[in-house]
């Protein structure tokens, strides 16, 4: 069984920084692709940002392009969602997600969080104006 946690988030006036962290359980975090979700109240939840096995590729929702970065430490079994210039926008209970895929030489990122399997517990971000 994965186990995401989830650390991070909080209040912060627009303009403002934050960061997630998601740490995994289990052996095998480099074999999988991981991203980041995010929920606003009576919305869908929607696709922020994805990054593949090893991190050199990565891939943003245009709404968070330019403004969040997301990266991972193999090493650590974390992932990482670095939210600058923030909006209030951007608030929102955001989640980590492990993509159901293996690794395969080839990375195809999946914004559908139907192809995710495993989720993070959520961490509130509310971003003041």
């Amino acid at each position: 069984q994965v186990q995401l946690v989830q650390s991070g988030g909080g209040l912060v006036q627009a303009g403002g920084s934050l960061r997630l962290s998601c740490a995994a359980s289990g052996r095998t975090f480099s074999n999988y692709a991981m991203g980041w979700f995010r929920q606003a109240p009576g919305k869908e939840r929607e696709f922020v940002a994805a990054i593949s096995w090893g991190g050199s590729s990565t891939y943003y929702a245009d709404s968070v392009k330019g403004r969040f970065t997301i990266s991972r430490d193999n090493a650590k079994n974390t992932v990482y969602l670095q939210m600058n210039s923030l909006k209030p926008g951007d608030t929102a209970v955001y989640y980590c997600a492990r993509d159901s895929a293996q690794y395969s030489g080839t990375y195809y990122y999946h914004a559908s969080r139907y192809e995710y399997d495993y989720w993070g517990q959520g961490t509130q971000v509310t971003v003041s104006s």
